[in-house]
């Protein structure tokens, strides 16, 4: 199972994030450590021919340091190329980061190579049962490797979320259409939309922090200072709607100009023939009303 996690940047803004618990991380392990039993197997197969020769001494050197670089090398190297990630989190969709939510490098791979090896799972780890009790007690499923590198791994497939409707508050509506958005950042607005989008998810201290820097960027970029009284988000709500709703009014009459327009001229028809007259049926006695009190 996985379980929200909370990171905190340099920035002290609090992160949502999944973290990747026993299962999905112990079936990465597997792949992971299926493809360093083929490059064992393949190393062992070119090591035997030097062992064919005599030279047994040399081939059992060159055994452990292959062995070393397959069980240690490989999760080292590759977590610090793909920032986080060996082939078997990539299969699963997972990646080591830092407590603070940063990349890992290579100080932080090796690291967990090294704890790996000689604590979680092989030397001293009793094939991992050191790592598996210790993620089974730790709340964000860290191992020991973890806890040394200052890492977490958490899943990065997840559901896409539907981003909310920004809409427009009544009482900014006016105002907001005598601003000028025209030299409003395409990236900044993004910005914008992209925390309205996640205020609720946020802390509240860090929502309105976060709200007001941006209202502030804001304010500097369209030369509109937040009026008195109105929240961060509300303001950033406004221009927001606004800047949509010009946007969606200059795409119709762009539409409208484009639609061809047929002009249609009256055909020349006939005259329609005189109306003949029906014969009609002589008019018969209306009936007698049952409910008509007697005469």
């Amino acid at each position: 199972m996985e379980q929200e996690s909370e990171l905190v940047t340099g920035e002290a803004v609090v992160l949502d994030v999944r973290a990747a618990k026993l299962a999905s991380r112990g079936l990465a392990m597997m792949l992971d450590v299926a493809l360093q039993l083929v490059a064992l197997i393949v190393a062992m197969l070119v090591l035997s021919q030097v062992a064919a020769f005599g030279d047994e001494a040399l081939a059992l050197t060159l055994f452990l340091v292959t062995l070393v670089l397959i069980m240690v090398g490989y999760p080292v190297i590759c977590e610090t190329l793909s920032r986080g990630r060996t082939l078997g989190k990539m299969a699963l969709g997972l990646r080591v980061v830092r407590t603070d939510g940063g990349p890992v490098r290579f100080r932080h791979a090796l690291v967990r190579g090294l704890a790996g090896f000689f604590i979680d799972f092989w030397a001293l780890g009793m094939l991992g049962v050191v790592a598996v009790v210790t993620s089974l007690l730790s709340p964000n499923g860290r191992r020991v490797g973890d806890y040394l590198a200052g890492t977490l791994v958490i899943r990065e497939r997840m559901p896409a979320a539907r981003t909310p409707y920004v809409g427009m508050p009544p009482q900014l509506a006016y105002w907001a259409s005598q601003l000028d958005l025209t030299r409003l950042p395409n990236d900044l607005a993004l910005a914008v939309r992209q925390y309205l989008s996640r205020t609720s998810e946020l802390r509240p201290e860090a929502a309105e922090a976060l709200g007001y820097g941006l209202a502030q960027q804001v304010a500097a970029a369209i030369g509109a200072p937040v009026p008195p009284g109105v929240p961060s988000w509300a303001y950033l709500s406004a221009v927001l709607a606004e800047r949509r709703q010009r946007d969606h009014a200059k795409l119709q009459p762009a539409v409208q100009y484009g639609t061809p327009v047929v002009q249609s001229y009256p055909q020349p028809t006939a005259p329609a023939p005189a109306p003949v007259a029906q014969p009609q049926p002589p008019a018969e006695p209306a009936p007698e009303n049952p409910f008509a009190p007697p005469g």
